[in-house]
């Protein structure tokens, strides 16, 4: 089993810029692919990114392509998100998920796919 632990939220102006960390523990975070969500009140939980377990494959969701990038550093077992030009309507609770995978290159882009969540960490933007 692998526990994470998402940091490095806050309050941020509109167009200012913002990392998340997610710092995994137990099992070795290299054999799990991961990704970032985030839910805003009222809404349903929403896909962002996703990383495979080598870095090999990344993709995003259309709201924030461009914005933001996700990365990981498995020898340090964390995952990071850089997001820029942050917006109002990105304020929401941000969670990293991971899900344990065989291949170096699948990725995951359904919140029902992955079985390990943080406890998610607060982003507001003002505008």
């Amino acid at each position: 089993q692998v526990q994470l632990v998402e940091s490095g939220g806050g309050l941020v102006q509109a167009g200012g810029s913002l990392r998340l960390s997610c710092q995994s523990s137990g099992r070795s975070f290299k054999d799990y692919a991961a990704a970032w969500f985030r839910q805003a009140p009222g809404k349903e939980r929403e896909w962002l990114a996703t990383i495979s377990r080598a870095s090999y494959v990344t993709k995003y969701a259309d709201s924030v392509k461009g914005r933001f990038a996700v990365s990981r550093d498995n020898a340090k077992n964390i995952m990071y998100l850089e997001m820029n030009a942050l917006k109002p309507e990105d304020t929401a609770v941000y969670f990293c998920a991971a899900k344990l995978a065989g291949s170096l290159r699948v990725v995951y882009t359904s919140r029902n796919d992955y079985n390990y969540w943080g406890q998610g960490t607060q982003i507001t933007v003002s505008s």
